[in-house]
């Protein structure tokens, strides 16, 4: 089935993203050892229910001191959560801009509001090469449940054996493949250049 769209995971893919930051922020204002924060962190059932929207900020903060065993404010919790956000990768805003040219382009990212509310600004240049930008917590499932991207398939109307997607996380390049979408796991913009050349020549091809 020639691909007639392209969907892109975003942290790790096509920005920069690091738990470190966090751990070193909140340690910080905490006073309390970074290694022992990074120690006690998981992405955990509370962590996948704030991706999935169902619980806020504050309740996820709450949660999260309690795991961390630190006593900071939601404010500083925040401004460590958001450090985890970085910059685009070099090199893949020039290559999402030539794959635009040729095929839709969207974005599918386990995230929170929080991070969709500091991110989205500031990448408005990224994104003016996509088509929409697809949110776990918005549409109420997470990568990898196959549900996930079922919902991602209908939003976007197309077949989910038309989509091609591109995630850093095994796991959740199995979740795709077994919701029928073809998928790709990348750790580069270089890949994913490699892959989508040859995508393109399949989508051209009489």
């Amino acid at each position: 089935m020639k691909p007639q769209a392209l969907v892109f995971d975003l942290g790790g893919v096509l920005i920069d993203i690091d738990l470190r930051r966090a751990f070193a922020a909140w340690g910080a204002a905490a006073g309390v050892a970074s290694a022992d924060i990074a120690s006690r962190f998981s992405v955990d059932e509370p962590c996948c229910a704030h991706e999935r929207g169902e619980i806020d900020d504050q309740a996820y903060f709450a949660h999260l001191r309690r795991v961390l065993r630190i006593e900071i404010s939601d404010e500083a919790m925040l401004a460590g959560w958001n450090a985890i956000i970085g910059e685009p990768m070099p090199g893949a805003e020039a290559i999402v801009q030539r794959l635009a040219a040729e095929l839709p382009l969207y974005v599918f990212s386990n995230t929170n509001p929080s991070h969709i509310a500091h991110f989205t600004p500031r990448l408005g240049g990224l994104f003016a090469h996509f088509q929409r930008v697809f949110t776990s917590c918005e549409i109420g499932r997470r990568k990898p449940e196959p549900e996930a991207f079922a919902r991602l398939a209908a939003a976007i109307g197309l077949p989910a054996s038309r989509l091609a997607f591109f995630d850093d996380a095994e796991q959740n390049v199995a979740g795709a493949r077994r919701a029928g979408l073809r998928a790709f796991h990348v750790r580069s913009p270089a890949e994913i250049e490699a892959i989508s050349e040859d995508l393109l020549r399949e989508h051209t091809a009489r």
